[in-house]
């Protein structure tokens, strides 16, 4: 599944009716550096009491990474061209991190 499915697919699998007016789910924005900036919260959600490790990639310096758990969301920003590299970390993430 591409990223974007699976980001549609995760999104649809939390929605209860309750979760999705609550909470500022999921957001995509851009940086001013240039950059991007994804932030998906996770309160009441089967990654809620997840450890998530802080991620610092600087490669150069349009081509960097950096995520964090944090209030319950998990925040990512990036260079301009790292959106997609910033979703699958966060997949990669819940993927591994699936409840048995």
């Amino acid at each position: 599944m591409d990223i974007l499915g699976w980001l549609e697919e995760w999104y649809t699998s939390n929605c209860d009716g309750y979760w999705e007016h609550v909470y500022n789910n999921v957001s995509i924005t851009t940086l001013d550096n240039p950059g991007w900036r994804v932030r998906i919260n996770v309160s009441e959600t089967i990654h809620e009491d997840t450890v998530f490790n802080k991620i610092s990639i600087e490669r150069t310096d349009n081509d960097w990474i950096f995520c964090e758990k944090k209030e319950g969301s998990i925040s990512c920003a990036g260079g301009s061209r790292n959106l997609k590299e910033i979703l699958e970390i966060i997949r990669k993430w819940m993927d591994d991190n699936k409840p048995a």
